[in-house]
């Protein structure tokens, strides 16, 4: 009897798609919501995006000059890694440009948080931004909220205390949307007011509850008393956001009063309308953990999930929400890893130091080399070329075990399809000596989901070789 098993069966090449872009396991239809109006009187978004480039126009100056002065062989923008100018550089800029030094510096620290400039190393290079500034209102917009997001940064921290600092700047969106909501200028002193509740209510809700027998302070096994802070004076830290927040067009300050800038009303619009959306989801997302609202994610169409992302990202400091989604990455959970990167490319350029520090991370590295190269300028369709054969097998492995856990037979067998390997049994050859943690459990299951009694049973045998250790 003549063996059925395919020598030579030749796999179909796909482009593989992110997993949050495949058909959900189950049918799933959500109401639309209306598209909100933002509220009267807000200008329309070319004169939004007029007001940006007017506001990012010497940024935008010193970020084109970086990419004609600065680019591969043409000199180091940075002494340190960093993205801090040399001295040389700036001094080279400040006399092209007619600028003094400290000028170019910090246009260049704006260029920077607006994503008009990027800095790899000690090679500068201009963000996609930069390119679209002239013809795309919505980069345009994008890169004044970035900016704008990155307030805290954009304005030298007082010398008070890092923990007090960081609780400002986490109650620093509620006086925001009072602002908005205020619709005019506002008294300092109430906003100091305000600013103080929130305050309180942080550290109420950071007061945990010691477990087991309480100790007397100065006994030998007792911990050491929490550092005091709250005699330190807000009114100085609220006057540093209100003019970091001045610095970037969001506001203006005068006669004891603050009020909104029109780019500023309108990202604090856009913010609260992104929270709203994520309150109104079924799982209250805005609420969860970065693995929760990942799972609460996974059933939804793309653009749905990313507009869960965005509000989700939207309710936390940058730093804090980028981690949360690498540890996220980092379980068990392959469908989770790949969300989670999905929602680090809604982070974008602020998300780059970070990626790139778990390149060297096995678990990782597909993940974050596809990222930087997406974030690079690649075209989605053509970043899998930065992977080697290796990476981009083990990569196979991880997004099939999603599959297997949580997506129907079809879309496995489906999967097969997204091999870069020509054929079945090279396909096999290459999972096998991966060494994926999950390479039996992936391979059981495609046998079990296969049609193909031939090639199911050769993928089953595959599978008994690599539980076995056997060739």
């Amino acid at each position: 009897m003549t063996s059925r098993i395919p020598r030579d069966s030749r796999l179909r090449l796909v482009r593989p798609r992110p997993l949050a872009a495949a058909p959900p396991a189950m049918n799933q239809r959500r109401p639309r919501r209306a598209a909100p109006r933002p509220p009267e009187g807000t200008p329309a978004r070319s004169e939004l995006a007029g007001m940006a480039r007017s506001g990012l126009a010497d940024a935008a100056r010193v970020a084109r000059w970086a990419d004609s002065a600065l680019g591969p062989g043409r000199g180091s923008a940075t002494a340190d890694g960093k993205a801090t100018l040399s001295d040389a550089t700036a001094d080279h800029a400040a006399r092209e440009l007619g600028l003094t030094g400290a000028k170019v510096r910090a246009d260049w620290d704006t260029a920077r948080l607006a994503g008009l400039v990027e800095v790899h190393g000690d090679t500068a290079r201009p963000g996609w931004r930069l390119r679209a500034w002239n013809r795309d209102d919505s980069a345009v917009l994008r890169g004044w909220v970035a900016l704008f997001d990155a307030w805290s940064l954009a304005h030298p921290e007082p010398a008070e205390e890092h923990a007090v600092v960081a609780e400002v700047v986490s109650a620093m969106p509620q006086v925001l949307s009072f602002l908005q909501l205020s619709a005019g200028p506002v008294p300092v002193a109430q906003l100091l007011d305000l600013l103080e509740q929130r305050v309180t209510e942080l550290r109420t809700e950071r007061c945990e509850v010691p477990y087991g027998p309480r100790l007397e302070p100065g006994t030998p096994q007792a911990p050491p008393p929490p550092e005091v802070t709250a005699d330190t004076p807000l009114a100085p830290l609220l006057e540093w956001a209100l003019h970091a927040l001045a610095s970037v067009g969001a506001l203006t300050c005068g006669d004891g009063h603050a009020t909104l800038t029109p780019l500023g009303s309108w990202a604090v619009w856009v913010k609260l309308e992104q929270i709203c959306v994520a309150a109104q989801s079924p799982a209250g997302n805005i609420e969860q953990s970065a693995e929760g609202m990942l799972r609460g994610c996974a059933q939804l169409r793309p653009n749905a999930a990313r507009a869960e992302y965005r509000a989700w990202l939207a309710a936390r400091p940058v730093g804090s929400a980028v981690a949360e989604l690498l540890a996220a990455a980092r379980g068990e959970d392959a469908l989770l890893r790949g969300l989670a990167f999905e929602a680090l490319r809604v982070v974008g350029a602020p998300a780059e130091p970070d990626v790139s520090g778990v390149v060297d991370e096995p678990t990782l590295r597909p993940y974050a080399l596809l990222w930087l190269a997406e974030h690079d300028g690649a075209d989605p369709e053509d970043a899998h070329e930065v992977l080697t054969r290796r990476e981009a097998t083990w990569l196979w492995v991880d997004t099939a075990a999603a599959v297997a856990d949580h997506g129907e037979a079809p879309l496995l067998v489906r999967h097969l399809e997204s091999a870069v390997q020509p054929t079945v049994p090279a396909l096999l050859d290459e999972v096998r000596a991966v060494g994926h943690p999950r390479t039996v459990q992936v391979l059981v299951a495609l046998a079990a989901a296969h049609p193909d009694p031939a090639l199911a049973r050769a993928v089953r045998r595959a599978a008994f070789q690599v539980h076995t250790g056997g060739s």
